[in-house]
């Protein structure tokens, strides 16, 4: 069987994009909030893009971004997804799809049940998870309970984060089982630099468990 997808987040050097896709990266995230520190310039973006077309998913993430906004920058990196990790509604994300012809997921910090049940509104591709910290939209590095998710009803593919770095991946493949895992705090030098052994070391890990 399959391991669990990978989607390395908060890319934004050329070289560590490279390397993920090299080591069988289902998605490359590229964050395009101004407050994170990730945030990735668009000029390096539509280098990114450029390099991994038709080689992986190219992720962008948006927080609370307008949709020209989020359709200018889809076009100019030849974005694959889009991930909202804002207080986008349905009608809104159901739009973002059309307007870019990208696939969707709707990303939430989860407090507890009642965040995983809110995302059952939402009918987008994909639906992402990871930690909550207040202020933070992505890239907390924080683990949330994961138990929350065995009473999930809703059947979109589901990407897990927080808190995941090569130590904590198979354990969240194993008890999770989920369409993919995504890092980004978890295999950094710094924000936004990634360290070429912890990625290494966190795609070993995810393949040392069956999905």
């Amino acid at each position: 069987m399959p391991t669990a997808r990978v989607k390395i987040c908060g890319v934004t050097r050329l070289a560590d994009a490279e390397l993920a896709a090299e080591l069988g990266a289902w998605a490359v995230g590229m964050v395009f909030y101004p407050a994170s520190p990730r945030c990735c310039p668009i000029s390096d973006a539509e280098a990114i893009g450029a390099s991994l077309r038709r080689r992986v998913e190219v992720a962008g993430v948006f927080v609370n971004a307008t949709l020209d906004e989020i359709a200018q920058v889809s076009e100019r990196v030849g974005l694959t997804l889009v991930q909202m990790h804002g207080d986008e509604g349905p009608a809104f994300c159901a739009e973002v799809a059309r307007r870019t012809g990208a696939r969707t997921i709707k990303a939430a910090s989860v407090q507890g049940l009642f965040t995983v049940r809110d995302l059952e509104r939402f009918h987008t591709d994909f639906h992402l998870v990871d930690g909550f910290v207040p202020g933070l939209r992505g890239g907390t590095g924080e683990v949330f309970d994961w138990s929350l998710l065995a009473r999930r009803r809703s059947k979109r593919p589901l990407i897990v984060g927080g808190g995941l770095n090569p130590e904590r991946v198979a354990a969240a493949i194993a008890t999770i089982h989920p369409y993919a895992v995504d890092v980004s705090s978890g295999v950094e030098a710094a924000p936004g630099i990634k360290d070429p052994q912890l990625v290494r070391a966190f795609f070993e890990a995810a393949e040392t468990v069956a999905a």
